[in-house]
């Protein structure tokens, strides 16, 4: 069934048109991807089919009834409203507490905030997180969704992802999270000079399938070339040859990528990075660290040693909150440990992208900002202008004469990038670089980073960009220290759903020396931690008891949950099982904490 439809609908702001006579529509069960160019039109055609901005030409027709659920990127919350009066409408508590779904769109989204605060006093962040859960806990036949994970850690935006997956409404999305876009999408729309493009599949696919076509059409201008030359006059008087309209073929697609090298050549990047910076990067011996300063704020790093080694790729994961910005802080020494120290290598030259934008001279024009730091930039075996790398990242042609107080916030970072790129660092420390770029940019900065010999540490949600371009991931996970994650952002989740995590006591990068083993002594054969044998089957029995008491807790929750859905419409029963479940969780947290002692305590 035809949900909306697009006929002959062109629209332009001022003289430049975004859309020219594009007929498309959106079907029942649709799952529809939408990326291009920032300010190509993405988000214009997504109000045109919501019904909120009219065509200047064509038109655009709603099935009878059609309710549309739609996240804008403008905030439209009533300021004066509380969280719950936005959120949940007229619903009695026992209505929504005893509704499973709602409970987990609240968990998820809002979680952190209080039902009773006024939308007025949120951030921009939790005002656009209450807005997608308003939308969500409504009906819709189609969503549409304008940027919905901006302000997602990697974990809500996995559970979105699946949420969405989930729904049986339409659905069409705008982002630049091409993970995200794979997950949900089943077809994609590419927004490109004013026409919108459309491939199957989601964004690999888009990807395989775009590259075909554009093979396709090499070869056919290679053909065209070849009958000019041969200066054949019958076929310029004669009838345009006809052409069908080529396909997407899986297999003609791994054809283009059989015989591609490996993004990087990670061996050379090594040899070049250890010339670069030596053996030593960063090593932090027994380093505590508070978020707020010494003792203050939430525990970021307790009594931890490990390292960064030469050419090391790491991408640093944690929830909102974890200390993940103190880390790069911490490392570009702008921050000091509460305790330990902070080795640096001699040779670090080192570049920080903080979420801070750095001031730039306003007056100033683009190029002339960039050329000002170095003119030309040796990457891999390459040497690059400025002028070609700001092409790279989006300044093309005029834009690069931009004076830069006119940039938006996504130009300003493109160039805040590229400034430090172009210092030729030995050391990038990158706190979520993504922002504000689009996919096109995004490739363009993966090459880059590609052939870029350093040390890299990253932090960003964005998990296509994170598994794209670093080599492993660590995880803050709240405990104090840093948790190697060999299976990368699936293991994060994992771990994270599961409450366990594997920690890494030493180095990530270049491994410490093993200590020199200690002479045999007559006493009982020691355990991990130093501890007797004795000890240790202590231990792992206070473990197993305590493993025991979390199933059957786990087991009490799962039963309160059914019997608050049956008891919907009993508030005064719903409110006594309420407090029950809050007990209960109170209960399994002291218990989880006091197992991840016994767990630390025996290393495992």
């Amino acid at each position: 069934m035809n949900l909306v439809n697009l006929e002959s609908v062109s629209h332009a702001y001022g003289p430049k048109p975004l859309l020219a006579d594009v007929s498309l529509g959106v079907e029942a069960g649709d799952r529809i991807g939408v990326v291009g160019r920032n300010g190509g039109g993405k988000t214009t055609l997504l109000s045109l089919l919501a019904g909120t901005v009219r065509p200047d030409s064509g038109r655009v027709t709603h099935n009878r009834g059609l309710r549309v659920g739609w996240l804008s990127q403008q905030d439209t919350l009533d300021p004066a409203s509380t969280v719950r009066e936005t959120v949940l409408g007229g619903l009695a508590e026992h209505e929504w507490a005893g509704d499973q779904r709602v409970r987990e769109i609240l968990t998820n989204l809002i979680g952190d905030l209080d039902l009773g605060s006024r939308t007025g006093d949120l951030s921009g962040g939790e005002r656009r997180r209450t807005a997608l859960a308003k939308l969500l806990i409504d009906d819709h036949d189609l969503i549409m969704l304008d940027e919905p994970t901006n302000h997602l850690d990697i974990e809500a935006i996995a559970w979105l992802a699946g949420h969405l997956a989930d729904r049986k409404s339409a659905l069409v999305v705008v982002t630049h999270d091409r993970w995200f876009l794979d997950a949900v999408s089943t077809r994609t729309w590419e927004v490109v000079d004013g026409r919108v493009e459309r491939y199957e599949g989601g964004y690999a696919a888009y990807v395989l399938a775009k590259a075909e076509r554009a093979r396709i059409a090499q070869a056919a201008e290679e053909r065209r070339q070849n009958l000019m030359r041969k200066e054949i006059a019958w076929l310029r008087r004669g009838p345009p040859a006809r052409t069908s309209k080529p396909k997407f073929r899986i297999e003609a697609a791994q054809a283009l990528i059989a015989n591609e090298p490996p993004p990087r050549e990670t061996v050379e990047l090594m040899r070049f990075a250890a010339a670069r910076l030596g053996k030593t990067v960063y090593d932090l011996e027994d380093v505590t660290l508070h978020a707020g300063g010494p003792g203050a704020g939430p525990l970021v790093l307790d009594h931890l040693t490990w390292q960064f080694g030469p050419g090391d790729r790491i991408g640093l994961i944690g929830v909102n909150g974890s200390g993940k910005s103190s880390v790069l802080r911490l490392l570009a020494d702008t921050i000091k440990p509460d305790s330990g120290r902070v080795v640096r290598g001699k040779t670090v030259r080192l570049a920080h992208l903080s979420q801070e934008l750095a001031e730039v001279d306003p007056t100033r024009r683009v190029l002339e900002s960039v050329e000002e730091i170095r003119k030309y930039l040796q990457v891999g075996k390459r040497e690059w202008t400025a002028s070609q790398l700001l092409e790279r990242l989006g300044f093309r042609g005029e834009a690069q004469w931009k004076v830069v107080g006119d940039l938006s916030g996504g130009e300003r970072r493109r160039l805040q990038l590229l400034r430090l790129l172009m210092d030729d660092p030995n050391v990038l420390l990158l706190d979520e670089p993504t922002n504000d770029l689009d996919i096109e940019t995004l490739n363009e900065l993966e090459d880059l980073l590609d052939a870029w010999p350093g040390t890299l540490i990253l932090v960003s949600h964005d998990r296509y960009f994170l598994e794209r371009v670093t080599d492993k991931c660590v995880a803050l996970l709240g405990d104090g220290k840093l948790s190697l994650l060999p299976g990368g952002v699936d293991e994060y989740l994992e771990r994270r759903a599961a409450g366990t995590a594997v920690t890494a006591r030493l180095g990530l990068g270049a491994p410490t020396a093993a200590p020199e083993p200690a002479a045999p002594q007559p006493s009982a054969p020691s355990a991990p931690g130093g501890l007797s044998a004795k000890e240790e089957r202590e231990l792992r029995k206070e473990l197993n008891r305590l493993e025991r008491q979390l199933d059957k807790l786990s087991d009490q929750e799962s039963r309160l949950h059914a019997a608050m859905a049956e008891a919907a419409s009993d508030y005064a029963k719903l409110g006594s099982l309420d407090a029950e479940l809050r007990e209960i969780a109170a209960q399994k947290e002291a218990v989880e904490a006091e197992w991840l002692d016994m767990a630390d305590r025996l290393g495992d």
